[in-house]
């Protein structure tokens, strides 16, 4: 039997780490970038970020300035990167914590840009997704198809990240919140990994790298891009980064 999809179950989803938060109910307190900001300032509907150019231009800068990186595409490729693993985070904790879906709808979730860190979530109204027949189905609709997929269309436009790219980014997210999930919440009643099978075995995730059981713990994951990360002065590659591989085999 399945619990209930509260706004309790959201908050013991957040206590598992920075990606996984998301508020819930009235608008959070706290201000945004900027220290002059009231209480719960700069919120705004997901969709905006996802088809306001200026504002998404606005993020990658500032994702620019924290790396210390002129490289837009850089930068642009990691707020990508970043959101994407928000989104699969909580969607995945909770069909792992309560056997259910929550619609993360663009329209339903909002965001705003911290001083440091991913972005703030808020989810006024926590819901179930849609009546799909299985929860990896429900996580693909309510993640893939109504966030990522607008998402990467976004990004590319202002900044020319590849859709190779975008796509390995989105299957990193995915693989980075089960590693998370499975190390902090290894007790949650409802199997991961299976959903995460799943979900890279159907597009947009089928072709973007391979992956293995390394029971009976986290998927091993080997992308086929780079998120381009390794360019951030100081910064190396990613564990399941295809450059890894090329020098493995050089």
């Amino acid at each position: 039997m399945t619990a209930a999809l509260t706004p309790a179950a959201l908050a013991r989803i957040s206590a598992i780490g920075p990606y996984f938060a998301v508020a819930t109910g009235p608008r959070p307190e706290g201000g945004g970038t900027s220290p002059a900001e009231g209480p719960g300032a700069g919120f705004r509907p997901l969709t905006d970020l996802y088809t306001d150019t200026g504002a998404l231009e606005d993020c990658v800068r500032a994702v620019s300035a924290r790396l210390g990186t002129g490289g837009l595409r850089v930068a642009a490729s990691t707020l990508h990167l970043g959101t994407a693993s928000r989104l699969w985070s909580i969607a995945l904790a909770c069909a792992a914590f309560t056997g259910r879906v929550p619609d993360l709808g663009p329209g339903r979730l909002w965001w705003r840009q911290p001083a440091a860190g991913p972005l703030d979530l808020w989810l006024p109204d926590v819901r179930e997704a849609g009546p799909e027949p299985d929860p990896s189905t429900a996580l693909h609709h309510t993640v893939a198809v109504r966030n990522l997929a607008p998402w990467a269309d976004a990004v590319r436009s202002v900044s020319g990240v590849s859709p190779h790219t975008l796509r390995g980014n989105a299957a990193s997210a995915l693989i980075g919140a089960h590693r998370v999930l499975l190390t902090r919440a290894p007790d949650a009643p409802y199997p991961v990994v299976p959903l995460v099978r799943a979900l890279l075995d159907r597009p947009p995730l089928a072709d973007a790298g391979t992956y293995r059981a390394t029971a009976p713990g986290p998927l091993a994951y080997q992308r086929r891009s780079c998120c381009l990360y390794y360019r951030v002065p100081g910064a190396g590659t990613c564990g399941d980064c295809v450059l890894n591989l090329k020098e493995k085999t050089a």
